[in-house]
């Protein structure tokens, strides 16, 4: 029976994940079609066809590797003079396009937050409500009442930012501002205890927060904040891969995505089908969240890399040579695989020997 749940679990978050890429890709799709731009055609999946239809001038395929999906756009990535092509469109119908599947995919996140918060009998909030016996922190001089503005210059607006903060801060001295009757106060150098977390020292919370009452209001209030706190979480990561504060193990490909889901499945069956669930709707957000975000980003081959093409054709009001696009655009687009060559390589080295690329 066990067995059974376990693959009823793969199952159901092949076809959620199928589900995101979907969501994304129907942001470019139904954009371009209320702007006249004609879809050659829409695909779940890459690699070859499993199966397709046509209807109108779009074919419409799921194709056999669950690792993505595209909109084929007439004139997207070459010339063309027929009727309908993207490029004969305003640029700001083209751009409008471009950043669809990533509105989309943040969208998804706030509806799947929502139907996460929903559950809950009430709301985390960001001020203190209770010490735990021989707090570090309440030794520090912070108080109840006491509402958290910033952990280590990392801005505290919600618990989920508060949760990230506190985790990814250096777990010997934290730099913690709260709100006070008003006034911001400042407590440097807080020494949380710690206990130990793989070889690392991670921070013991010794305190509670006070609950938000639950109700219409405060669920539509909560899910927007927590979505938006996801999407600082993303950016703020990204921005740490970069300045190498986080490494190579820190990232993970569709394998390290699948074993991850595959994992907090297997922990919420340990509960409950439901609390599986759950986990997986939890995991999807986060991916949904991520897929918006990454692909905003200015690199070639990425929308947000198209997307940058398209405003300095709005700032210079001509376009650029489509041929010097396809060049950095495939030069991207190749950049782009190896790195997913490596992070694959690295999430199947992890699963095999506990540990990535990064070490």
């Amino acid at each position: 029976m066990i067995i059974i749940l376990q693959v009823l679990l793969v199952i159901i978050a092949v076809l959620l994940f199928g589900f995101i890429v979907f969501i994304h890709e129907f942001g470019h799709f139904i954009t371009a079609k209320l702007s006249g731009i004609k879809v050659n055609e829409f695909a779940i999946g890459m690699g070859p066809t499993l199966f397709h239809f046509q209807k109108g001038e779009t074919k419409y395929a799921l194709r056999l590797l669950p690792i993505g999906g595209f909109c084929a756009m007439e004139g997207e990535d070459e010339d063309s003079s027929e009727e309908g092509s993207f490029g004969s469109k305003p640029v700001w119908k083209r751009i409008l396009v471009v950043v669809m599947g990533a509105v989309m995919n943040v969208v998804l996140g706030l509806v799947l937050m929502m139907i996460l918060l929903g559950q809950q009998p009430a709301f985390n909030s960001t001020t203190i409500g209770k010490f735990q016996d021989g707090a570090a922190t309440q030794a520090a001089g912070l108080q109840i009442g006491d509402t958290f503005t910033s952990v280590d210059g990392y801005k505290v607006n919600t618990d989920r930012d508060l949760s990230f903060a506190l985790a990814t801060a250096n777990p010997e001295s934290v730099d913690v501002e709260v709100l006070r009757d008003g006034q911001a106060i400042t407590f440097p150098d807080v020494k949380f205890n710690t206990k130990d977390n793989n070889g690392k020292p991670m921070l013991m919370l010794d305190f509670y927060v006070e609950p938000i009452q639950k109700n219409v209001g405060t669920l539509l209030v909560k899910s927007w904040q927590d979505t938006v706190s996801t999407v600082r979480m993303v950016w703020y990561s990204l921005a740490g891969l970069l300045s190498g504060r986080f490494g190579l193990n820190d990232m993970a490909g569709p394998v390290g995505a699948a074993s991850a889901i595959g994992e907090v499945a297997s922990q919420g069956l340990a509960q409950s089908f439901g609390t599986a669930i759950n986990n997986i709707l939890y995991m999807m957000m986060i991916i949904t969240v991520n897929l918006g975000v990454v692909n905003l980003l200015p690199f070639p081959a990425l929308d947000g890399g198209r997307l940058v093409f398209l405003i300095v054709e709005a700032v210079r009001r001509k376009p650029i040579n489509p041929k010097y696009e396809g060049w950095v655009n495939a030069a991207g687009f190749v950049l782009l695989m190896c790195l997913m060559v490596v992070i694959t390589f690295s999430d199947i080295l992890r699963l095999v020997t506990g540990k990535g690329l990064g070490g």
